[in-house]
C-alpha cells in the first residue's frame, strides 16, 4: 500500500501541502549577547605564510564525526526500488538526457587554492575585486585574476586566544559590501564570526564569539535581512540568528537568538537544515526565513514518501519570546535513494579499495535564494545513490515561491549523472541573474581519481536537465588512502553583478615520494554562462545593461539591449528590501527609459532593479 501511495502521488502531482499536525508547533527562543573581541589588526598585518609548501594544516575537525549519524535503509518497500527515475530511463543503463547538446563550460579563472587539513572543507566568496577562501585551518585573499592578495593566514590569528578548530565558512554580504569569516571551537563550544570593517577583505574585522551549551557541529550560514542565520548539528539550540545590523558596525552589544528545531519524523540524528541565503535583493525586513531538509522514505516506515521539508523561522529582536520556528510544508519529490553504506565507505576511487564518504542525507551548502520581480527561487542539491550500488549522482531542485508569504513548489528537479560508472557528489549549485544555473562538484570512480568538474544549463533549456558537457576544472592525480573522510562541503558563490559563478572544492593531488597517500588540495574556478550565450548569438549582439543617473530631483533609469520586448518591471528598493515604487513598461527596440522621483527619499543606499522572469539587472545608488 505504501508503494501504491507513493506512485500515485508522484504520477499525479508533485504536491505541496501544509503540515497541519505540526504547523502550530513552536520552540522557546533564547536571546544571548555575544562577546565582542574588538577590531582586529588589518589582515595584511597579521602573520602570513607566502610559501605554501611551508604551511602546516592541523585542526580538531576530524574528531567530531561521531556527531554525524549515518542513516540506515530500514524500509524495504521504499522507492525507488533500484534506479533513480530522473537519471535512468526504463531502468536501463542509459541516463537521461540521452545527449547533451551544448559544449563545455568556458572556465575564466582556474587555479589552486590552499591545501588544507584533513579534510580541507573549502569555502569561498567573491566580491567585485577579491575572492576569499577558507579551509581547515587557514584563509587567504586572492585578487580575481587568481594572484594572491595576502599570504596564508591561520584562522586562529583572526580571533585572539582562539584555536584552529575548523569548519570555516566565508560569506560576502553584497548588500552591505562586507566579508564574513567564521569557524567553530571544539573545546569551548563557541562559534566565532568576523565581519570586515569595509569592503576590503585585507583590512580590519569586527571579531565576535558566541557560546553554546553543546558543541555546534557542521555549522551552515546565510545572509538574510534581519540577521546572519546559522544551523548546526547539535542536541539543542540548533538554529540561530546573529544580530547582523550591530555586527556590521562593530557594536559590542550584538546578540544572538537561538531556538531548538521543531520535532519532525525520523531525521535519524543528523540534525542539519539549510537556511535560505539571499544572493540578490534582500527580502523586506521581518520576512520569515525558510530552511530546508529532505527525508528519504527508506529511513523509516513512518515516512510515506520522499520529500523536502520546509521550516519557517521568524525572529523579533525587540521581543525575542515572540520568535518562532515551525514546520511549514512538505513537498513531495520524485523518488530518490539517499542511503549509501553504514560505514562512510561510499564512493569508489580508481586503483584502490579505499572508498570516500559521500556526505549523504543532507542538502549540500548553499540554499541559494534569489528574489525576482514576480517570484522567489531557491536552489538545492544533494547526493543520491543512482542504482542501489553506491554509484552517486546529484539530485537538484529549483523551488519557486509566488511571493514572500506563499508556499514553495518544485519548478524543476533532476538527477545529474553520466554513464561512465563514476560518481558525482559534493555538489554546490546556484542561479545567475539571467536564470542560468551552474553547478560544481566532485568526481571519483573506477576510472577517475577524486577531481573537480562543472556543468550548467541556460534559462530556457528543457526543465530538469543540465545541458553543458561535463567540464573538468582539475582531474585527480592519485587516490586518497588509509581514510574515507573527504571534504564535508564545497561552495558555489555568485559575483555581485550576478553574472559569474565562483566555485571551490577539494581534489587529490599527487603525493610525490609518498605516492598513493596523495595530497589534499583545493581548486578555485569561475565561469560566466551569459558570456557563452552572447558568443552563440548573432555577431554584433550586446549584453543587457542598466544605467542609473541621478540629479537633484530624479533617479533616471535606462536599460539597453534587453532580451525581450515583453513588459518588464522597474523597481526602487530600500537596501533593507522594502519596495518603494514599482513601474511596468515594454521595451522599444530593446530599450526602456524611465525615472523615479527622489524628492521624498531620505539620504541612504537604494537599489534599482529591472527585470522579468529569468532576467534581472540590479544597480545600487547612494542618495545624498
Amino acid at each position: 500500500m505504501k508503494n501504491l501511495y507513493i506512485l500515485v502521488s508522484f504520477l499525479v502531482t508533485m504536491s505541496t501541502f501544509q503540515v497541519s499536525a505540526q504547523s502550530d508547533e513552536t520552540t522557546k527562543a533564547t536571546k544571548k549577547q555575544g562577546t565582542f573581541l574588538g577590531l582586529t589588526k588589518p589582515l595584511r598585518e597579521l602573520p602570513q605564510i607566502h610559501d605554501e609548501s611551508s604551511a602546516v594544516y592541523y585542526n580538531d575537525e576530524a574528531k567530531v564525526r561521531k556527531n554525524r549519524v549515518r542513516p540506515e535503509h530500514v524500509d524495504t518497500t521504499a522507492l525507488p526500488k533500484k534506479y533513480d527515475p530522473l537519471a535512468y530511463k526504463l531502468k536501463t543503463k542509459a541516463p537521461g538526457p540521452a545527449e547533451r547538446f551544448r559544449g563545455e563550460v568556458n572556465l575564466i579563472e582556474n587555479f589552486d587554492g590552499m591545501d588544507g587539513a584533513f579534510p580541507p572543507d573549502p569555502s569561498g566568496a567573491v566580491s567585485e575585486n577579491y575572492y576569499v577562501q577558507a579551509v581547515n585551518t587557514a584563509y587567504r585573499v586572492y585578487n580575481k585574476d587568481g594572484s594572491p592578495a595576502t599570504g596564508v593566514i591561520q584562522l586562529s590569528d583572526l580571533w585572539p586566544g582562539s584555536s584552529n578548530s575548523g569548519d570555516p565558512i566565508v560569506m560576502y554580504d553584497r548588500h552591505a559590501e562586507r566579508f564574513v569569516v567564521t569557524q567553530f571551537q571544539t573545546g569551548s563550544n563557541e562559534i566565532l564570526l568576523a565581519v570586515s570593517e569595509t569592503s576590503d577583505p585585507t583590512g580590519a574585522y569586527y571579531a565576535y564569539s558566541f557560546s553554546f551549551s553543546t558543541f555546534p557541529d557542521y555549522p551552515k550560514y546565510s545572509v538574510w535581512s534581519d540577521g546572519y542565520y546559522m544551523t548546526s548539528n547539535t542536541s539543542g539550540k540548533d538554529v540561530v540568528a546573529f544580530e547582523r545590523e550591530k555586527m556590521l558596525v562593530g557594536d559590542p552589544s550584538a546578540s544572538m537568538i537561538s531556538m531548538n528545531l521543531p520535532s519532525y519524523t525520523s531525521q535519524y540524528g543528523f540534525r542539519s537544515v539549510l537556511p535560505a541565503d539571499a544572493d540578490g535583493d534582500l527580502p523586506p525586513y521581518g520576512t520569515p526565513i525558510s530552511m530546508f531538509l529532505f527525508q528519504d522514505d527508506g529511513w523509516s516506515t513512518s515516512i510515506f514518501s520522499d520529500h523536502i521539508k520546509v521550516l519557517k523561522m521568524e525572529i523579533d529582536w525587540n521581543n525575542p519570546n515572540s520568535s518562532s520556528i515551525t514546520v511549514d510544508q512538505e513537498i513531495d519529490t520524485a523518488p530518490f535513494n539517499a542511503v549509501f553504506t553504514n560505514s562512510w565507505d561510499d564512493i569508489e576511487q580508481k586503483n584502490t579499495n579505499q572508498r570516500l564518504d559521500a556526505i549523504a542525507s543532507v542538502f549540500n551548502y548553499r540554499a541559494q535564494y534569489l528574489k525576482w520581480p514576480t517570484y522567489n527561487t531557491v536552489l538545492l542539491c544533494n547526493v543520491v545513490d543512482l542504482d542501489n550500488n553506491n554509484v552517486a549522482g546529484i539530485r537538484w531542485y529549483e523551488l519557486r515561491q509566488d511571493d514572500d508569504n506563499s508556499n514553495w513548489t518544485i519548478h524543476q528537479q533532476g538527477t545529474y549523472a553520466i554513464t561512465d560508472g563514476n560518481s558525482r557528489f559534493l555538489g554546490s549549485i546556484a542561479m545567475d541573474y539571467n536564470g542560468h544555473i551552474g553547478m560544481g562538484y566532485s568526481v571519483s570512480g573506477p576510472t577517475e581519481y577524486p577531481g573537480l568538474a562543472a556543468t550548467g544549463r541556460l534559462a530556457n533549456d528543457p526543465l530538469g536537465e543540465f545541458t553543458f558537457t561535463e567540464t573538468w576544472a582539475k582531474k585527480g592525480e592519485i587516490y586518497q588512502s588509509n581514510a574515507n573522510r573527504y571534504g564535508d562541503y564545497s561552495h558555489m558563490s555568485l559575483s555581485p553583478n550576478g553574472q559569474e559563478f565562483w566555485f571551490t572544492g577539494e581534489y587529490i593531488g599527487d603525493g610525490g615520494p609518498i605516492g598513493a597517500n596523495g595530497v589534499r588540495k583545493t581548486r578555485i574556478f569561475s565561469f560566466n554562462l551569459q558570456e557563452q550565450v552572447s558568443v552563440e548569438n548573432e555577431e554584433g549582439s550586446k549584453d543587457p545593461t542598466l544605467v542609473i543617473i541621478q540629479n537633484d530631483d530624479q533617479i533616471k533609469v535606462e536599460g539597453n539591449n534587453l532580451p525581450t520586448a515583453d513588459e518588464m518591471y522597474i523597481d526602487l528598493f530600500e537596501i533593507s528590501g522594502k519596495l518603494i515604487e514599482r513601474q511596468s513598461k515594454k521595451s522599444t527596440e530593446g530599450t526602456i527609459i524611465t525615472s523615479f522621483d527622489k524628492s521624498k527619499l531620505t539620504p541612504g543606499i537604494y537599489l534599482v532593479r529591472l527585470g522579468k522572469e529569468s532576467f534581472m539587472r540590479v544597480e545600487k545608488i547612494v542618495v545624498q
